[in-house]
């Protein structure tokens, strides 16, 4: 055997050597290929929960904290795995999302939070999830991804084609993008089984499901009229749950395990915990109010052109066209240079602007020019660049642009209106800055969504925001003497 053959054979038997064996599924009872015994597993959870905790940080709100807890832990007590030691995460996040890495960690965000509506449905969101870790979907997943670094790695020494590697980082991303529409009915049967093992109704599952898939529907709308892709929760409802048969036969069979002591939904005590909590944006990062940003905090407001829709990102505000054709972003400049701002323009990007001119309002002074940047919308694209001084060590700045270069000049003098609209918050405005919350409303006679949806702060669409907060769209209406929720 030559000297290249023999290295070959030895990095093919080493790789095979690390291949992983059959383990029993704690939920099925069937022989899964698992890569990581319990102990690796936890490892794998805990610096999984480190890299999530990068991303999100803890909703600070002990009550509620404790609350998700504890339903977790009965959750837990009836589980396939009652040996785990299991983690509960609220974060504080305005998506609507919930989520399971594998050695026993589950979060959910105050933003799903908001959609649900009763203590069951919560549960169901929290068996749903226990069930991704207790038939060890994430770990299986883990495994074929390495199975095919593995495997595609033997492969292309054997053939000598480095670039085949590259391939198994396209195979992994394919397996890691989600669980898949069979491990999620897996996980819907296992979550309804374990809520009515509890005492809930199984059907607080299919009023979850529903919930998302309502607001999937919904921003289908709005994505149409905003010229984006829709948003889509785990990217797995085919049909809503009333036509979903798998569904069906699924909450149907957790029936059978209903316990003796049967629960009440608990819709007022949920409803109770979660009034007061944000709706979007979090303490201390400003709020949209119609066509107006308020920032307490950096004492701050600002008018965007009437119709337009304003993002509260964590580090800008965006303000964009219907068509989301025209944009305004604002972001914070920490400056470490004594000079003016129409230096600082020069120096950030060159002297090659063109139509600069002074800002000089009561409370900020700055500069504004034209300027091509590299944009979503193209390279070296036109865009108006404005930086106005807060004080001596922070400025405001504003990058303005429009898809279509052919309209950016008749939209210089609007861009500069909304720079020129910055200004202190006035004392009567500070509490307009704080968080858009939760609050709660017995209907009374003659209520419907659309009289009130003068009582929220939605901008738009606030007649069917509410129905769908409240698990009532597309033509739900609020019945006299129940609770519901509206946000201000």
């Amino acid at each position: 055997m030559d000297r290249r053959a023999f290295l070959k054979s030895s990095a093919l038997f080493s790789l095979v050597g690390t291949l992983p064996s059959c383990a029993t599924n704690p939920v099925t009872g069937e022989k899964d290929l698992i890569l990581l015994n319990e102990d690796e597993e936890a490892e794998l959870g805990r610096s999984s929960h480190k890299q999530i905790m990068k991303m999100y940080s803890s909703y600070n709100n002990s009550e509620l904290l404790n609350y998700v807890t504890d339903l977790g832990e009965k959750l837990a007590a009836v589980s396939h795995r009652k040996e785990l030691i299991y983690h509960w995460n609220v974060l504080d996040s305005p998506q609507v999302n919930a989520f399971a890495v594998p050695g026993g960690y589950v979060y959910i965000t105050r933003g799903m939070l908001a959609y649900l509506g009763s203590e069951a449905e919560l549960c169901g969101v929290l068996g749903h999830e226990l069930g991704h870790i207790t038939a060890r979907h994430g770990v299986k997943q883990y495994s074929k991804s390495q199975v095919t670094n593995i495997l595609t790695t033997v492969a292309s020494i054997l053939i000598g084609n480095r670039q085949l590697a590259n391939l198994s980082q396209i195979a992994s991303t394919a397996i890691l993008r989600g669980f898949g529409r069979e491990a999620e009915l897996e996980a819907d049967r296992v979550g309804a089984e374990y809520i009515a093992k509890v005492g809930y109704d199984p059907d607080a599952l299919k009023n979850v499901i529903g919930v998302l898939k309502n607001q999937e529907e919904f921003d289908k709308v709005l994505a149409e009229e905003e010229n984006r892709e829709p948003y889509a929760y785990h990217g797995v409802f085919a049909t809503h749950p009333d036509n979903d048969k798998r569904l069906q036969e699924v909450i149907k069979a957790a029936k059978k395990s209903v316990s003796e002591v049967k629960l009440d939904e608990n819709k007022k005590k949920y409803l109770d915990i979660i009034e007061g909590v944000p709706f979007g944006a979090g303490e201390g990062q400003g709020s949209a109010r119609g066509p107006n940003f308020y920032h307490t905090e950096l004492n701050f407001t600002l008018k965007f052109p009437d119709g337009w829709k304003i993002e509260n990102l964590p580090t800008a505000v965006l303000g964009t066209s219907k068509d989301r054709n025209t944009l305004i972003e604002l972001t914070m400049r920490d400056l470490n240079r004594k000079i003016t701002a129409k230096e600082l323009i020069g120096r950030l990007y060159g002297d090659t602007y063109t139509n600069g001119r002074e800002i000089n309002m009561s409370e900020y002074k700055g500069y504004a020019a034209n300027v091509e940047l590299d944009t979503t919308f193209g390279e070296s694209h036109k865009c108006r660049v404005a930086i106005l001084y807060k004080n001596k060590k922070e400025a405001f700045q504003f990058i303005a642009t429009t898809k279509d270069e052919d309209y950016f000049a008749r939209n210089n003098r609007l861009f500069d209106e909304t720079f020129m609209s910055l200004r202190k918050l006035k004392d009567s405005e500070k509490e307009l800055g704080q968080p858009k919350r939760i609050i709660l409303y017995k209907v009374e006679k003659g209520d419907t969504f659309k009289t009130l949806s003068l009582k929220t702060s939605f901008s738009t669409h606030a007649e069917n925001r509410l129905r769908v907060i409240n698990n009532m769209f597309p033509s739900g209406e609020p019945t006299p003497g129940s609770l519901i929720k509206l946000v201000y």
